[in-house]
């Protein structure tokens, strides 16, 4: 469960997705706004994020502190002018003023129907640093031209506006039946960067339903049944944590 903390000289500002803040001192001061206006904050929404961003403008020397809410890892970047990138939906957590952030569409059919995030991306757009959140651990590679890399939708993280998104009918009747992995798989075509991320949080979601309880034959059933629930999921996730109660970059 990574933070983010950022020491802000006076007048620098950062902006965030709303529900991202853990803490912060007295001297920023917080400006909740569409980020552009209706349409800007209305595409935004359409890509994953919300329609509200808060600026946090620094009156002195400030201290910001920002996390993501689900286990995983905060990837920093550096973009120049003009470059971008193509992430998957809520990936992005923070970043300076100067780097903004749009939808992006799926140009394949057939990637925004099977391609496990739909036809609508993110997009962020430097100049500027920028911090994303990607589920568990992030695991980047360069892709030469024509280079293939076949990989299950849902551990898409990050990549490069050059990567070609496609999907790829599984082969192999036994391998569609049993092999778990679905139909489809994701296929990324070179040249360019790509992050992926080792745990979708579909897959963490799925993971934790199967210790949940099912129907409830009474009120006081499902109260017992709810507590019960609060208890796997925090059995599981203290699994999935190790036991560690503090972990920051």
């Amino acid at each position: 469960m990574q933070t983010l903390a950022i020491d802000l000289a006076p007048g620098e500002v950062v902006f965030s997705q709303t529900n991202s803040m853990c803490w912060m001192n007295d001297a920023i001061e917080m400006n909740t706004n569409t980020g552009g206006g209706f349409f800007a904050g209305l595409k935004r929404s359409l890509g994953g994020g919300g329609f509200f961003v808060i600026d946090f403008t620094a009156r002195g020397e400030g201290h910001v502190a920002f996390a993501p809410r689900f286990p995983g890892t905060i990837m920093p970047v550096v973009l120049a002018a003009g470059q971008s990138l193509i992430c998957r939906k809520e990936t992005f957590l923070c970043a300076e003023k100067t780097v903004t952030v749009e939808i992006a569409w799926q140009k394949r059919l057939g990637a925004g129907f099977f391609g496990g995030e739909g036809f609508i991306l993110q997009k962020i757009t430097g100049p500027g640093t920028a911090f994303l959140d990607l589920s568990g651990e992030v695991v980047e590679k360069d892709l030469a031209p024509g280079e293939r890399l076949l990989v299950h939708a849902g551990h898409v993280g990050v990549m490069d506006p050059t990567v070609s998104f496609d999907i790829q009918m599984v082969r192999g009747f036994k391998n569609i039946l049993f092999g778990g992995e679905g139909l489809f798989l994701a296929t990324l075509t070179g040249p360019g960067h790509v992050a992926l991320q080792s745990m979708p949080i579909m897959n963490l979601a799925e993971e934790m339903s199967r210790y949940l309880p099912r129907n409830s034959e009474n009120a006081s059933s499902g109260s017992v049944g709810g507590a019960a629930a609060v208890a796997a999921v925090g059995g599981i996730l203290g699994g999935l944590l190790g036991g560690s109660k503090d972990d920051s970059v």
